[in-house]
Parts: structure tokens; C-alpha cells; sequence
């Protein structure tokens, strides 16, 4: 058996890339041994949740600045390429887990890495 397999069979390239399904994995493996033990899981735990947590603030601040007059006509268009660009980021990051590799998103790795303790 490969040492970054836990005995429940599911590796820590498994998890990175699951972590990315939604923050509730993130959230579990961040929790529950031996995931929580590994500096690969938690690195992508928390760059799950971190992307998660900006996806809302810029959704909420979008649905605000979207009532301004004139801006909201502008916001109306640049919401769905913003939307596209963080799945296909989302779609990115996770794949590139899955596969054992990591990729540095500029300021959300810093945070993540710090938190993760790696």
C-alpha cells in the first residue's frame, strides 16, 4: 500500500480533489483524522473554503452594486463572465488535485498554506 494512502482506502490526492466538491468535505477532511494529518488535504481543505468564501462576498457585493443605476447595467454583464472564470477556476484547481498537483492561486494560497500550517 502506497504511505499517502489511509487505511479507509481513499488517498490524499482523493481527497484534495473532493474537497473542491463543495466546503462541507473541505470542512469534514479538515476534521477527521488521518486527512487532518496530512499538509496536502488541509492545504486543499482550505483553499476550498477560502474560494468559497470569496465567491459569496464578490456575489453579495455584486447583488449590491447591481441596484446602483448606470452600474448595475455593467454589473449585469460582467456577472456571468465572473461566474465563468471561478468555474473554470474551480474546475482547474480541482482537477489539477485530483492529478497530485497544486496550483497557487496569488492570494488565496498564501492564506491557505498558512492556515494548513504547510
Amino acid at each position: 500500500m502506497p504511505e499517502n494512502t489511509p487505511q479507509s482506502g481513499l488517498s490524499d490526492d482523493a481527497a484534495s480533489g473532493i474537497a473542491y466538491l463543495t466546503f462541507i468535505p473541505a470542512i469534514i477532511f479538515l476534521v477527521t483524522a488521518p486527512y487532518n494529518q496530512s499538509a496536502k488535504v488541509r492545504f486543499h481543505s482550505w483553499q476550498s473554503i477560502i474560494m468559497a468564501i470569496v465567491w459569496v462576498v464578490l456575489d453579495i457585493a455584486f447583488m449590491i452594486i447591481g441596484r446602483i443605476p448606470f452600474i448595475g447595467w455593467f454589473i449585469f454583464f460582467l456577472w456571468p463572465l465572473l461566474g465563468l472564470g471561478i468555474f473554470i477556476l474551480w474546475l482547474i484547481v480541482m482537477i489539477n488535485a485530483f492529478n497530485g498537483k497544486r496550483i497557487n492561486i496569488p492570494v488565496l494560497s498564501d492564506l491557505a498554506q498558512k492556515q494548513a500550517g504547510a
